[in-house]
């Protein structure tokens, strides 16, 4: 009988480790649940820049297709190796410089968190991991802007570079605990999961990049038409599933903050998408199914600032003002005939300022109430809007000025631009002697 007791015991203290989480050998309680959570949220936002790979691949010439895609897998390569080395430390080190960016020596090459458990409840670990995704894939979304008329060699050492001197500063301003936008105003500025730091700082840089390197030969009077639709769309469901991870793993928990922030995601892709292609409809006529990956992409960009803050109907109607509003933008680009190639900036840097600016007027009461207690009753929409506005306004400026700066000064050493000979062959024969498909005729 005592040995049967003794075994019911232990089966219940098992199951309640189980059911509450971990310990680690400090002491320091692991959450398992939530663990599992980011885990899963790391791994769909890598998910994502194949999905962005697919997706921009297949909107470009056929002789393009595998170059374009090299352009999102080798920032995985090359993000992943400088972040560990020491993009992670310069993002949420302690302010150096002025707080321009971060630094902990901890953080160098990831060497001193080891056995670090985030108050959170998960390994420090996976919160690196987590937030290395966003560096790889903001680099990669530039590419979009400048698709089909860049060297390879130098597009490399451009988000390198790119990575190093404006994500990382911008990310440490916005996100680390001691960034200057991450304390402005009552609760400082809202970015949810990359608005600004990803979205906003990628599509500038892209146009900046697409005004400076000039049009591809023969645009806007060659006809320049996708090579796969089919891709492209595969792509752009990629890219809704990844964003899953993407918006509600910046909870960094499993709770009710996840739920309504994957609940924003789904209803403002929904959203955007069935906007653009009634918006299509009626101005040309036709429903287009490039026209709903890029509602998908343009109700998902505007959310993602406010995932954590909005209710459904606030993100129903963040996309819906996102497709429109990027719909208007990319008929301006074509009016004004700059070479924005896959409207990296028409769709990431429109929408990341729609969904920064107009998230203020759709904020949560509860959100409210906390921020009115903590300003001592002095907060309104309105001071937060000018927030908003000020840390939109700094990441245009910042973004745009530096990113001029390392294309102007790589173009001096490395021409940055392919040359005529290189991009009338096409990117994938020109830099990486191969074919994405196996046709006699690349073009």
């Amino acid at each position: 009988m005592k040995i049967l007791q003794k075994r019911s015991l232990l089966i219940l203290l098992l199951l309640f480790m189980g059911s509450t989480g971990l310990f680690a050998a400090d002491n320091t309680h692991i959450d398992s649940g939530a663990t599992a959570w980011m885990l899963t949220s790391t791994a769909l936002v890598l998910l994502m820049i194949p999905g962005l790979a697919m997706f921009y691949g297949g909107l470009v010439r056929s002789k393009n297709v595998l170059g374009t895609i090299m352009h999102s897998f080798v920032a995985m390569g090359i993000i992943s190796v400088l972040w560990v080395i020491l993009g992670y430390s310069m993002c949420f080190g302690k302010n150096i410089l002025g707080g321009w960016f971060g630094w902990n020596p901890d953080y160098f090459f990831l060497k001193g968190i080891d056995t670090n458990i985030l108050d959170a409840g998960i390994p420090e670990y996976v919160f690196t991991m987590f937030q290395g995704k966003f560096a790889i894939i903001t680099p990669a979304l530039i590419a979009g802007a400048f698709a089909e008329r860049v060297n390879f060699k130098a597009y490399c050492f451009f988000i390198a570079i790119w990575s190093l001197l404006v994500y990382n500063p911008i990310c440490h301003w916005v996100w680390a605990s001691d960034g200057f936008l991450f304390h402005l105003g009552a609760k400082g500025a809202i970015d949810f999961a990359g608005g600004t730091v990803v979205h906003i700082s990628a599509g500038v840089s892209g146009l900046v990049a697409a005004l400076y390197l000039g049009s591809r030969r023969g645009y806007p009077y060659q006809v320049i038409r996708p090579n796969n639709m089919v891709i492209t769309m595969l792509g752009a469901g990629l890219l809704w599933v990844g964003w899953f991870g993407f918006n509600a793993g910046s909870s960094v928990s499993s709770g009710l903050s996840t739920a309504q922030a994957l609940t924003a995601t789904q209803v403002a892709a929904a959203s955007g998408a069935l906007s653009w292609i009634l918006i299509e409809s009626f101005h040309q006529g036709k429903a287009t199914a490039l026209g709903f990956a890029s509602g998908i992409l343009a109700g998902l960009v505007a959310v993602t600032p406010a995932a954590g803050v909005v209710q459904p109907y606030g993100a129903m109607i963040l996309g819906l003002l996102a497709s429109l509003i990027c719909y208007m933008g990319i008929q301006l680009k074509n009016k004004l005939g700059y070479d924005d190639s896959l409207d990296a900036f028409g769709i990431h840097g429109i929408g990341g300022i729609v969904g920064a600016l107009l998230l203020t007027f759709f904020i949560r009461p509860s959100w409210m109430r906390d921020a009115i207690k903590i300003s001592g009753g002095n907060w309104t929409i309105w001071n937060q809007f000018g927030v908003q506005a000020l840390a939109v306004t700094i990441a245009i400026g910042y973004a745009a000025l530096m990113t001029f700066i390392i294309i102007f000064i790589l173009n001096k050493l490395i021409k940055f631009k392919s040359t005529e000979d290189d991009e009338m062959a096409g990117l994938d024969r020109s830099y990486h002697g191969e074919r994405g498909y196996g046709m006699l005729n690349p073009s």
